[in-house]
Formats: C-alpha cells, sequence, structure tokens
C-alpha cells in the first residue's frame, strides 16, 4: 500500500482538481516505465500533410493514413538517466529525442521532464524553463509526464519564496508554473483541454533512494 504525508496528499488533490493525473513511483527506472506504457497506450501522433483532406489516389490515402513513430521528448536529463530511458526506448522502437525540438512540433507523443519544485496548495509545478527544448517539451507534446522529487514538495509559493526568487534572477530566465492540463474557455465560454498545450499531465511524485 502506497502512503503519503499530508503534504502530498494535498498536492495530488490540487493537481487532480485540475485534471492531472498524480502517481507515486520509487524512483527514475517505475517514472520511465510509466511513461513508456503511456506511450504504447497511446495512439502515435498523426501529422496530416497538405492535401489529405482532398480526394486522393488509394496510393496516397494510405501514405495520409500512416501513423508516425511515436516519440518521447525529454530535455534536460543527466546523462545515465538519458542513457536508461534511451534503452528501453530503443526495445520498443519509440524514437527518444532531446533537441531539436522545433523539427518535431506536431508530432511529441510524450514529454518527460523534471520539476523544479511542486506547490501543494494550488497542486502546480515549477519547471525552470529557460532551456527552449524543456519548454517545448511541456508545451507541444500530446502528453506531459512531470517527475517531481518529493524532496522538491513545498506547502506554498511563501514557502517557496528563497528558492522562486533564485530561480527569477537567472538571465533570461524563463520559469514555467505548471496547474493541470492546458485549458482555455476563450470561445464561448466553452472550456477546452489541450488547445494551448498538452491534453493530459501526468505527475510523478518520485521517492528518493
Amino acid at each position: 500500500m502506497v502512503t503519503m504525508t499530508v503534504l502530498e496528499e494535498t498536492f495530488q488533490k490540487r493537481a487532480e482538481a485540475v485534471s492531472a493525473v498524480v502517481t507515486k513511483v520509487a524512483g527514475m527506472a517505475e517514472a520511465f516505465d510509466y511513461a513508456l506504457d503511456l506511450c504504447e497506450r497511446k495512439e502515435a501522433c498523426q501529422l496530416l500533410a497538405a492535401g489529405c483532406g482532398e480526394p486522393l489516389s488509394a496510393d496516397a490515402e494510405a501514405l495520409c493514413g500512416l501513423k508516425q513513430q511515436k516519440v518521447i521528448a525529454a530535455p534536460g536529463l543527466p546523462a545515465e538517466a538519458w542513457t536508461a530511458l534511451k534503452q528501453r526506448c530503443d526495445q520498443k522502437g519509440i524514437l527518444l529525442t532531446d533537441r531539436p525540438l522545433r523539427r518535431h512540433l506536431a508530432g511529441i507523443d510524450i514529454g518527460f521532464t523534471m520539476a523544479d519544485l511542486g506547490i501543494a496548495e494550488t497542486g502546480t509545478l515549477v519547471i525552470d524553463s529557460g532551456s527552449e527544448e524543456v519548454r517545448l517539451a511541456t508545451m507541444i507534446s500530446e502528453i506531459h509526464v512531470a517527475v517531481l522529487p518529493i524532496s522538491r514538495l513545498r506547502r506554498d509559493a511563501l514557502t517557496a519564496e528563497a528558492e522562486l526568487r533564485e530561480f527569477m534572477q537567472k538571465p533570461a530566465g524563463y520559469l514555467a508554473f505548471i496547474t493541470g492540463a492546458s485549458r482555455t474557455a476563450d470561445i464561448e465560454r466553452v472550456l477546452a483541454i489541450g488547445v494551448h498545450g498538452p491534453l493530459e499531465l501526468h505527475v510523478l511524485m518520485m521517492e528518493e533512494v
């Protein structure tokens, strides 16, 4: 049975209230397996080539219907973790990449990132996104899987003030606050999920060994 502290339970409750999926994992190996299982179970991203909406020959129709190779983008991972994830991806025929993600703007199935902080009060992830590759992985993937080390979980933003200030003082810094899956109600006040970002957010609260 998985046990959680009050802080962890608060984060999970708040994150799930805004459509995030929160799971506790024992370490990076379990986090990798989670992401790979998620990737295998989803349909591959499909790039719609120009002209596919028009009447085509049978051969052209078949080409337009082809699914692309599944892609996991994992920028910023330490070398050892990258190697371990790459081996798992190769075994399953999944492309693992970290750059340049601009080549995959319409075809990233899973964006796999590490969170720098978690704010329990609002179920928010804080990610240092000074790297464009990290920004793209969190914004254009169909599913975002974020690993949050439990030691990086904070009660509220005030508790994390000193750490947040340190992040924001970096030159040309870009600090992302992510709460739940992408959503908007701009159009006729109808809630839509995944319009401006990932359709799903999975937070893996990781125990560190």
